[in-house]
C-alpha cells in the first residue's frame, strides 16, 4: 500500500492503525467508491467521517470475538460488510457536565455535527429511562454509517442510584484537545482540513469512544446494575461502541443460518412498526474489566448486530429509520450476563 496510491481514507486509517490492520479492515467493508476515490492535500468531512468509522469498526471487532469470527466467515464466502450504524451510550446528569466531559449526547454532537451528521430522529426508550437519537450523514446518508446515540437519564432514578452514578461517572475526563477542537471548527465552517491535521486528530477523536472515567467501585457497580443494566454497562465500557451493525439482504434467513451454526444469537427477530426494518444480534461477548479494588471481573462487553432495510414506498429510498421497540429489544443483548461480575 504505497502512499502515492492511497486515497484520503486509506491515508488517515494507515496513520492510525498501521498498514496491515488498515488493509484487513478495508477489505472487510463495502465502502462507497466516491469516498474511496478522494485524494489530495486536504480531507473532506465525509472522508474523515468514514475514516473514523473504519477505525471504530476495527476497534469493535478487536473487542468482540463473535463479531470478528462472523466477519471472517463473511469474507470466506466472498462477502463484504455493509456497515449500517454504530451505537454508543452516554450518561446525562440532571445539571452540568459529567465530570470534565460534556453531559450525555453533548459529548458526541460536538463531533458528529462538524463531521456532517444531522439528527434524523429521536427515540424515547422510556422502559430503560433513556433517550436514543439517530445521527445521519448529510452528504452520504446511505453509505456513511449512522450513529445511534443514547443517553441514560440519572434524574429518572432514585437518590441512591444518583449518588453512585456521581461517584462513578463524575471522574470523567475530556479526551478532546485543542487541535481536535480546531479541526472540528474548520469542518463545522464547511472547510476542508489539511491531511497532516486530520492525521493528528483522528486518534484523538477515536479515543472519545472509550471509557473516560476511572474504574468503578464494585459496590457502586452492583448498585447501578440493580437498577439499570445499561448504567452498569456504561460503568465498565464507557462510551465505547456498544455494537456495530451489518446491513444484510435477508436478516431472517441469516439468523436461521447462524442459529443452525450454534452462534450466540438473539432468540427473536426485532421488526419495526413499519415492517421495513428488521434486526437481530449476537449476545454480548463477556470481557474482563478492572475495578477500583484492583480485581478483574467478567462483565458483558459489546456485540455485533444485523439489520435489513427495505425501500420506503413514500420516498423510493432505503428506509434508514430506527424503531423504539427494536432498540429496546436489541439493548437487552448486554444484559444477558446480569450476574457475571463477581
Amino acid at each position: 500500500m504505497s502512499n502515492e496510491n492511497m486515497g484520503s481514507i486509506e491515508t488517515l486509517v494507515v496513520a492510525t492503525l498501521g498498514e496491515e490492520a488498515t488493509r484487513q479492515t478495508l477489505d472487510m467493508l463495502a465502502i462507497d467508491p466516491a469516498l474511496l476515490a478522494e485524494r489530495g492535500d486536504t480531507v473532506s468531512r465525509a472522508a474523515f467521517a468514514m475514516a473514523l468509522n473504519v477505525t471504530l469498526f476495527h476497534d469493535l471487532l478487536r473487542r468482540v470475538p463473535s463479531g470478528a469470527a462472523y466477519v471472517a466467515d463473511t469474507l470466506a464466502r466472498d462477502g463484504k460488510v455493509v456497515f449500517d450504524h454504530g451505537a454508543l451510550r452516554s450518561i446525562r446528569f440532571p445539571d452540568g457536565p459529567t465530570g470534565a466531559l460534556p453531559g450525555g449526547e453533548d459529548a458526541f454532537t460536538r463531533i458528529f455535527l462538524p463531521l456532517g451528521y444531522e439528527m434524523a430522529a429521536v427515540y424515547p426508550l422510556d422502559r430503560l429511562k433513556m433517550t436514543g437519537r439517530a445521527y445521519r450523514h448529510i452528504d452520504y446518508p446511505e453509505t456513511i454509517p449512522q450513529f445511534f446515540l443514547s443517553e441514560l437519564h440519572v434524574d429518572r432514578f432514585d437518590p441512591e442510584f444518583a449518588a453512585a452514578a456521581g461517584r462513578v461517572f463524575g471522574t470523567s475526563r475530556d479526551p478532546l484537545d485543542d487541535r481536535a477542537r480546531a479541526v472540528l471548527t474548520l469542518f463545522s465552517a464547511g472547510e476542508a482540513v489539511r491531511v497532516a491535521d486530520a492525521i493528528a486528530v483522528l486518534p484523538v477523536l477515536l479515543s472519545a469512544f472509550d471509557r473516560q472515567h476511572e474504574p468503578p467501585g464494585f459496590a457502586d457497580y452492583q448498585l447501578l446494575l440493580s437498577r439499570s443494566n445499561e448504567a452498569a454497562w456504561i460503568a465498565t465500557e464507557g462510551n465505547g461502541f456498544n455494537h456495530a451493525t451489518d446491513r444484510v439482504a435477508d436478516v431472517a434467513a441469516l439468523a436461521d443460518r447462524l442459529k443452525a451454526e450454534d452462534r450466540p444469537m438473539k432468540e427473536r427477530l426485532e421488526i419495526s412498526a413499519s415492517g421495513r426494518v428488521r434486526q437481530t444480534a449476537f449476545r454480548a461477548d463477556s470481557v474482563e474489566r478492572l475495578f477500583a479494588d484492583g480485581e478483574l471481573r467478567r462483565v458483558p462487553g459489546s456485540f455485533y448486530e444485523f439489520i435489513s432495510r427495505d425501500i420506503d414506498p413514500e420516498t423510493g429510498r432505503l428506509d434508514l429509520a430506527f424503531d423504539t421497540g427494536n432498540a429496546t429489544g436489541i439493548f437487552a443483548m448486554t444484559s444477558a450476563h446480569e450476574s457475571a461480575a463477581r
